[in-house]
Formats: structure tokens, C-alpha cells, sequence
């Protein structure tokens, strides 16, 4: 019986175990998964990882003078895992510790709350137990520094749990400048323009890819993980010439300002090698509803929103009469001295009159109707030679590739062009006519730049273009050359007789554009044009139509060395019309200071050697290394350090310690005077600089000046370009 009792005691025993210990357990189970469910689950997320894209950092489009017209600069968002260890542990005593100090130094840094809200908003993602909550996005590398040294984010990142996610950010430095051609450049590559586009797939680099970390729905670079790393785009180095772009901006925007046109382009292609030098493109702004928008001073506003020079053809106007001389003389059915009847300035073709701007002239030679820009004395010519015969007439403008794309770098952009042949349903007897003075075709002005900068280059039609080279680490690997696309478009013959008539424009008195355009030192010669165009496609009647406005010339005239195209289309409001006072007028303006700035010194003035200061930061070696390549003498005056300001002079470099090399960087203004804009950001804001730009070109002023003892919260610097 004692046996049994003992047996009956232990079985009671260990069941009454087993049922304590399922409670345990099952009460563990209850509270892993109800009380710290959201703790383990958040736990399981971040050991998921994922191998993802890393993108590479895009190249910089640059001018040809060397300044940047498109880079991308770092900007960061801001996360904070409030579940890490280094916050949760001793019951969250780091972050109570540092929450005061951390949010007056959120509010003095971005100035949009105050001290108190922030702690409001980090305790209560805190008490939430946020793994990735957002604070702030799109921060400044500046920005991104002073982060680096607030309370608690100093302690590092396991500590702090703060994240920083980085990428990049496209800017144009100098805003309007070219900026439809550059382009834009978007997440979606397909919707870019301009030069972002068209050089993309050289831009963007290739993609690497690193292990990421998943963490409360988004995926965060693991430290150390790169699989296999990216490579970084190829710069761009276009044909721009900053100068010459700014200059061509500023006169078009004066003109359509001052005679509220609609829009305009300006191109300055240099004569030999066909290289676009600027190429501005201005239109009015309208809003969602149609209304022009306005700035604050009451006048309408323009911006670059679509490539005119490239990418709109429109009928041209008189500045097609070249083309119709050319055919003419090539076909020797005259000589600029031949005689031609204008009629009185009126005649009709085939049941429709063509009538010059200004009546009255008789019988004159091609010389002065081209210089007086007679629509009748050309339609008459071209009808009487080529009425019977049409093709000839079309083969020559298909010759001088009026009905071909120009080749531009930018042919996403580019518009095509519309010549019309004897097989088309629209041609009529009065076709001819009309093309001979610039209707019943459309061009661009890209177009009929080339054919004047064929005249220019005396029968050397070029290619236009707008990259000189791709560009990778400093140094080119890919050079793009000068390309011919006609060796001869006419013979010498007929260029000398084309010559004489583009002169007479400008230096006939009853030329088109000598009261505009002639009076200079150097010598302008072109063609004026004033084409009638439909407003809002609603016909030619008195009360739809406006006018375009056109120039192209070159210049010097004795010896080109730059070709120019300014088209305008005015509206109903503007004052003026005529192509001369128009888009002569910007013409003359670019030409003048152009010529200053340029060519002054070749015709007899010796030029001087350059004594400006140049100033360049960077690493010793890399810069010995540079003085060595290019044979220019240097001496490093500096006995310590890995970092160099380079000055130079009349071809001869010092190299000296940066001011702060022997004191703290920040109780010293560094020298960025003499400076390019990438260099002097580059040295200021890992320095924790916050900069205001003026002006564009070499740094010549700053303030505070160089050597200035400033505190850490002056670090405000100024400085001007020119």
C-alpha cells in the first residue's frame, strides 16, 4: 500500500509539472506575441537584406571657358531608428539626456520650428518606438555637416540611431543660362531635353549595386556591403562660351521685353568649325489658365521653354532670298548686275500680288532689289527661270540641305523642316513665287545659319555642334572635331557676287539694315528679313497677322570668324516690325561686344600677356603632378600638410598652406579669390561655409576678406564672379 501511495504521489507529482510548466510556456507564448509582438516583428524586418541598384553620381555639363552649366550636388534625407540599442538601453537615458540640446540645435539650424515642437515630435516617435522615422529631407551638404556635430547624433550612428540617406540633385548653376539647351535632367531620362538627353547614357554612368537592409519599410545601405560599386558619369564639355551666351540673353531679353514679343532665339556659331558659341531661346510665360504671368515690376515674364533655334521651322521671310540668289547665279541665268523691273514695288502671279515693303522702285540691279529686300524683284526672277522647270529650283535647296536635319547634337529637339516638290498635291503656279521670298517653306533659323556660315567660310558648309569632348577624371577621352557636310557649296564666282550683295545691306544708304547695323569699325554683312505670320493659325487678314523678324550675318566681314542668326516673332502689341529694327538691332549689340571682347586685339592691337591671378585648391601631389604635365614652373612654399592653395601668375605657381592649415578651420576665412566656382564651393562647404554667389566667371572678391578671424556662427561668406 506504501508502494502505491509512493507510485500514485510521484505520478501526481510530475503531472502537476507538466501542467505548470504548458502554463509557463503558453503564457510566455501570450505575452512574446501580445506584448512584445511589435517589438520582434520589427526585430525580424531588419534582418531581411536585399541586394539593390546603387546609382552612379551623374557627370557635370561644362562650357567651353570652363564653367559649370549643369552638376549635381548631394543632398540628404534624415531618419531616425528609435529602436536602436543605443537609445532604448538603460531605459532610454541617452536620449532624454540629449533631447533639449538637440532640439534647440534643429530649430537655430533650419529656423522653421521652434525648440519645443521638436522635442514634442522626437519624444512622441520615441515613445512610438519609430524604426525610421522621417526629420528631415533634401538637407544641404552644409547642412549635413552641422548635423554631424549636434548632440547626440555626434555619438555615431549605432548610438544615436540617426540615418543619412544621400543622393543627388540636379542644378543648373547659372539658371537661365542656355538652360533648354543643356536641358533638364529628371528621374525619368526619357522626359529630359537639351543635352541631358542626348548625352544620357555618357552622363549617367553605370549602376553598381550593395547589400541593403530592410527596416520598417524602406531599405538602407549596410555600411561596408558594396557588392560591386558603381561608376560614376562622364563630364560633358560643350562649345558654349559663357560670355557669349550671357551677352546673347541679355540683348534678346531686352529687345522682347522693350516690344513685347512673343519669343525669339539668338545663335552665334563660329564661322570655321561650325561650333554653336550661344544659343539663347527666350518666350512669354503664361500661366495654367492662358494668362501671360508678370514679375513684380508689372513686366512680362520669359524663360527658356522651348528650343526656337532648333526646334521650331517656320516660313522665313526675306532671309530665303539667299538661297534664291545662289540658285540663280549658279545657274548663270544672272549676275547681281542684271536689271530686274520691281514694278513699282506690286505685281501679281497667277491671281495673287506680292508687294514690296516699300513701293516705288522700277528697274534695278539684283544688287540693290537684294539690298532693298524686294519680294517682287525675286519672285519675278525665280518665276521667269524656274516656273517651266521647278525641280531645278528644289534640287538646289535640297543642295544646300534646307530639307535635311541640321545634325545638331540635340536632334530630339530638332524640328524638321518642310520644302515643298512639283509632285505635292499643294503645289500651285504661284509656289515658286512665293518660296523665291520666304514663304510656302518652312525652316529653322538653325537651318539658314548653316547656309550663311557656308557663304561665310567661303563655300565650307560645317555641321553644327555643341560638345567639344567627354571628359572622365580630368582628362578627354573622346574629342569631337570640326566635320564638313559640303566642301564647296557654290563656286567662288557666285560666293564673291553673294559677298558683295550681303555687304550692300548693311552698307548701301538704301540697304535693309545700314541705318541699323552699319557705323561699326569692323563691318557687318547679312540679310534683314520681315516674314507675315497667321496669329493662332487664324489667317494672314488684317486683324490675326504679326510678324517675324529676322537677321543672319557675319562678322568681321573682310574675315568672319562668327556667324549669327537673331529670328523674333512679334505680336500685336509690338511697336516695331522690320527685321532690321528688330533683329538687327540685338544683332548689333551681341556683334559689339563680342568684337570687344574678342577680336579687338587681332586687327593690329598686340595683345597682352595675361598677369591675373589664378588660384587653385587641391592636394600637392595632384597639383605638382599638373604643373609637371604642362612644363610650368612652381615652388611649394609650405613645409607641412597634404593640402595646397596654387597661385599663379604670369605662368609661374606658388603653392601655399591654406590659411587654416595652422589654426582651426573655423577661425579663418580661407583665400577662394581668382578661384573657379566648383573649387571655392568645394573648399568652403566641407568647411562648413554657408555661400552667396554673384555673377558668374573667375572669383574676383569675397567677403569676409581672406584671413579674417571669424566664430563658428559667422561662417557666412559672399563672393562675386566675373
Amino acid at each position: 500500500m506504501d508502494v502505491k501511495k509512493d507510485i500514485l504521489w510521484r505520478v501526481y507529482l510530475c503531472f502537476l509539472g507538466m501542467i505548470l510548466l504548458g502554463v509557463i510556456v503558453f503564457g510566455r507564448a501570450f505575452y512574446i506575441q501580445r506584448i512584445e509582438g511589435r517589438y520582434w516583428k520589427d526585430m525580424g524586418k531588419t534582418l531581411q537584406f536585399k541586394d539593390m541598384p546603387v546609382e552612379a553620381k551623374r557627370g557635370t555639363i561644362y562650357s567651353e571657358d570652363g564653367n559649370m552649366l549643369s552638376t549635381s550636388v548631394p543632398i540628404f534625407d534624415v531618419f531616425v531608428d528609435f529602436g536602436a540599442d543605443g537609445l532604448v538601453e538603460k531605459n532610454g537615458k541617452r536620449f532624454k539626456d540629449n533631447l533639449d540640446s538637440l532640439s534647440t540645435s534643429l530649430a537655430d539650424l533650419f529656423k522653421d520650428k521652434k525648440a519645443a515642437v521638436y522635442k514634442k515630435e522626437l519624444q512622441a516617435a520615441y515613445n512610438a518606438k519609430n524604426r525610421y522615422y522621417i526629420l528631415k529631407r533634401k538637407i544641404s551638404f552644409s547642412e549635413y555637416k552641422a548635423f554631424l556635430n549636434f548632440p547626440l547624433v555626434r555619438q555615431g550612428k549605432n548610438k544615436s540611431g540617426f540615418i543619412f540617406d544621400p543622393r543627388d540633385k540636379r542644378i543648373n548653376p547659372y539658371v537661365l543660362l542656355a538652360n533648354r539647351t543643356i536641358g533638364l535632367s529628371r528621374e525619368d531620362s526619357s522626359k529630359n531635353v537639351g543635352l541631358e538627353r542626348s548625352y544620357d547614357s555618357v552622363l549617367k554612368g553605370t549602376s553598381g549595386h550593395s547589400l541593403m537592409r530592410y527596416v520598417a519599410g524602406a531599405y538602407i545601405p549596410v555600411d561596408g556591403a558594396e557588392l560591386e560599386p558603381a561608376e560614376d558619369g562622364k563630364d560633358v564639355i560643350t562649345t558654349l562660351d559663357t560670355y557669349m551666351q550671357d551677352v546673347a540673353e541679355v540683348a534678346l531679353m531686352k529687345m522682347l521685353v522693350g516690344n513685347n514679343s512673343l519669343h525669339g532665339t539668338a545663335i552665334v556659331m563660329e564661322t570655321a568649325t561650325g561650333k554653336i558659341k550661344a544659343i539663347a531661346n527666350l518666350g512669354q510665360q503664361k500661366d495654367k489658365e492662358g494668362n501671360l504671368i508678370h514679375d513684380k515690376e508689372g513686366n512680362v515674364v520669359y524663360a527658356e521653354d522651348l528650343n526656337y533655334g532648333i526646334g521650331k521651322a517656320t516660313e522665313p521671310g526675306s532671309i530665303f532670298k539667299l538661297a534664291t540668289l545662289m540658285s540663280l547665279l549658279e545657274d548663270k541665268y544672272i549676275t547681281i548686275n542684271s536689271k530686274v523691273d520691281c514694278e513699282g514695288g506690286a505685281k501679281v502671279f497667277y491671281g495673287l500680288k506680292i508687294k514690296d515693303s516699300h513701293l516705288g522702285a522700277g528697274l534695278v540691279s539684283v544688287k540693290d532689289a537684294f539690298a532693298a529686300s524686294s519680294n517682287v524683284a525675286f519672285a519675278k526672277l525665280a518665276d521667269q527661270y524656274y516656273h517651266a522647270q521647278p525641280s531645278k529650283f528644289i534640287e538646289h535647296l535640297h543642295h544646300y540641305r534646307l530639307d535635311t536635319l541640321t545634325g545638331v547634337d540635340i536632334d530630339a529637339a530638332s524640328a524638321r523642316t518642310t520644302i515643298k516638290k512639283p509632285t505635292n498635291r499643294s503645289w500651285a503656279n504661284t509656289t515658286i513665287p512665293f518660296m523665291a521670298h520666304g514663304y510656302e517653306e518652312l525652316v529653322t533659323p538653325l537651318h539658314m545659319l548653316m547656309l550663311y556660315n557656308a557663304v561665310a567660310n567661303n563655300g565650307k558648309m560645317m555641321k553644327p555642334y555643341l560638345v567639344n569632348a567627354i571628359r572622365e577624371y580630368g582628362m578627354d577621352v573622346k574629342t569631337i572635331e570640326p566635320k564638313v557636310l559640303i566642301e564647296k557649296i557654290c563656286t567662288d564666282e557666285t560666293l564673291v557676287q553673294l559677298k558683295e550683295c550681303m555687304r550692300a545691306v548693311v552698307d548701301s544708304a538704301h540697304g535693309t539694315g545700314h541705318k541699323v547695323l552699319s557705323g561699326n569699325t569692323y563691318g557687318i554683312a547679312g540679310k534683314t528679313g520681315t516674314a507675315v505670320t497667321a496669329l493662332n493659325n487664324k489667317g494672314y487678314n488684317k486683324g490675326n497677322k504679326i510678324y517675324q523678324a529676322s537677321f543672319i550675318g557675319y562678322f568681321p566681314a573682310d574675315n568672319p570668324v562668327y556667324t549669327m542668326a537673331v529670328v523674333i516673332q512679334n505680336s500685336n502689341d509690338s511697336k516695331l516690325h522690320y527685321g532690321a529694327d528688330v533683329s538687327g538691332a540685338v544683332f548689333k549689340e551681341i556683334s559689339d561686344r563680342i568684337y570687344g571682347r574678342y577680336l579687338s586685339s587681332k586687327d593690329g592691337v598686340a595683345a597682352v600677356a595675361d598677369s591675373s591671378n589664378y588660384n587653385f585648391y587641391g592636394m600637392k601631389e595632384q597639383l605638382a603632378t599638373v604643373f609637371n604635365f604642362l612644363k610650368l614652373p612652381f615652388t611649394d612654399s609650405a613645409f607641412n600638410g597634404a593640402m595646397r592653395l596654387a597661385n599663379m601668375k604670369n605662368n609661374f605657381s606658388v603653392l601655399n598652406a591654406p590659411l587654416y592649415s595652422s589654426a582651426s578651420p573655423g577661425s579663418v576665412t580661407p583665400n577662394v579669390v581668382g578661384m573657379g566656382l566648383k573649387d571655392a564651393v568645394y573648399l568652403l562647404e566641407t568647411n562648413g561655409w554657408k555661400i552667396n554667389i554673384t555673377g558668374r566667371g573667375r572669383i574676383i572678391n569675397q567677403q569676409p576678406l581672406a584671413g579674417t578671424e571669424i566664430r563658428k556662427e559667422q561662417k557666412n561668406i559672399s563672393i562675386v564672379l566675373n
